[in-house]
């Protein structure tokens, strides 16, 4: 399997880079939109990352537009809105495809690392209940899925989209990253 620090991926800003720019640290990612009832998570995930970051964590935010078009925008509108509306400081990556024939190599990566995914039913069922087609289990299920990948570089924990930055499964899985050696 491909290492996922070293898949080749794009800032919003064109600079072509790896995740391994990050290694040693924690990395949250997170596949965002920008037009999604779970948007307004770009708060909760700037405050996690103002509150962890010295301690070796950061988020890693791919937009994409896969779900219902929420996800329009050019690198630089998506960039202008989480900062203007939100404030973020975390980086932003280039819009990419998290599922589907074009899915991106990352998110190839990220879906095949094994690692099953912490409260997916509650939002698999609203999403089914809309009649939306949620995929297998394997399958990115909706914007703002999170991996969590450790110091070591190793996918180490999947969270649904509706976990938030503030639920403590997902706080305590990145406080036990951050105090792994």
């Amino acid at each position: 399997m491909t290492d996922v620090l070293n898949v080749p991926v794009k800032l919003a800003d064109g600079r072509a880079t790896t995740l391994s720019e990050y290694g040693g640290k924690v990395i949250l990612v997170v596949n965002v939109a920008s037009k999604c009832g779970l948007t307004v998570q770009y708060e909760g995930l700037e405050k996690l990352y103002e509150d962890k970051r010295e301690r070796g964590f950061v988020i890693a935010a791919f937009p994409a537009n896969n779900f219902k078009g929420q996800e329009p925008g050019t690198d630089a509108e998506i960039v202008e809105f989480c900062t203007l509306t939100y404030d973020v400081k975390f980086p932003i990556f280039s819009k990419i495809s998290v599922k589907g024939d074009d899915q991106h190599p990352l998110y190839k990566t990220l879906t095949g690392s094994g690692v099953t995914t912490t409260g997916d039913g509650p939002m698999r069922e609203r999403l089914r209940g809309h009649g939306l087609d949620t995929g297998d289990k394997t399958d990115i299920l909706w914007n703002f899925e999170k991996f969590l990948i450790g110091r070591d570089g190793k996918v180490v924990a999947r969270f649904a989209p509706d976990v938030t930055a503030d639920d403590q499964r997902l706080v305590s899985a990145i406080d036990r990253e951050l105090s792994a050696n």
